[in-house]
């Protein structure tokens, strides 16, 4: 699915590059900066998913709530 989302964004980036006269230039920059920020928050999002990521997540929270002040 990454593949496809980054595929699909250097396309759009291509088109943005080749039509750079257009009027409707500006939506199309912000269409693909919500692309972009939506592909980041799927990785991001797998990757603190994963296990082990999330073991040492739960593992600093609970360290840090042992903590004495």
């Amino acid at each position: 699915m990454c593949k496809a989302v980054w595929a699909r964004m250097r396309a759009l980036a291509f088109r943005v590059r080749a039509a750079r006269g257009d009027a409707g230039m500006v939506t199309s920059e912000y269409a693909m900066g919500i692309v972009a920020a939506v592909a980041f928050a799927v990785v991001l999002y797998k990757v603190v998913t994963s296990g082990q990521v999330s073991e040492e997540l739960q593992a600093i929270v609970k360290q840090a709530l042992d903590a004495r002040m």
